[in-house]
């Protein structure tokens, strides 16, 4: 099994990519990516790992740029439960410039009380970013975690935030 790696130079640092036959299935911040490419070997198993060019990370650069829409278009192929899909699925649905606290998003994936268990799926996405875990916050307004620590959360939030209307 091959996987295509890409790594992109951002204003929060290197962030890195990994696509298999087109789709994103591995994406974190350079500093966290042990965190990433353990779950993803278990899931495919041998890896060959190939650096090479990827759509993702032409949308990535384009987030940065200011092109924030450019990530909604990226295929993506993330392994998890049912409910860990359902979680990241609704993610994405969350617009650019706008959060949602992780009650919020229970109820929205049909699991009202179940904040807890958004907050553990959240942390388990593999594709952060793209699957725009860091719009998620406390219930009480907070910016809460981020396995790509705070200061990235607060830098993303308010590179979103100055979308023009």
């Amino acid at each position: 099994m091959e996987l295509i790696y890409e790594d992109v130079e951002t204003p929060l640092g290197t962030f890195r990519v990994a696509e298999r036959e087109g789709r994103l299935c591995a994406a974190a911040f350079g500093d966290r990516w042990d965190r990433v490419a353990p779950r993803v070997e278990s899931r495919f198993g041998a890896i060959g790992w190939v650096e090479g060019r990827t759509r993702a990370a032409e949308a990535v650069r384009r987030y940065f740029g200011g092109e924030i829409e450019a990530i909604d278009a990226v295929d993506v192929d993330a392994a998890g439960s049912t409910f860990q899909a359902s979680v990241w699925s609704q993610l994405r649905r969350i617009q650019a410039g706008s959060t949602m606290s992780y009650s919020e998003l229970a109820d929205a994936v049909g699991a009202p009380g179940a904040a807890r268990a958004v907050g553990t799926a959240n942390g388990a996405n593999p594709v952060c970013l793209v699957v725009p875990c860091h719009r998620v916050v406390r219930a009480d307004g907070a910016i809460g975690g981020y396995g790509g620590g705070v200061r990235r959360k607060e830098w993303l939030l308010d590179h979103e935030s100055h979308i023009p209307a």
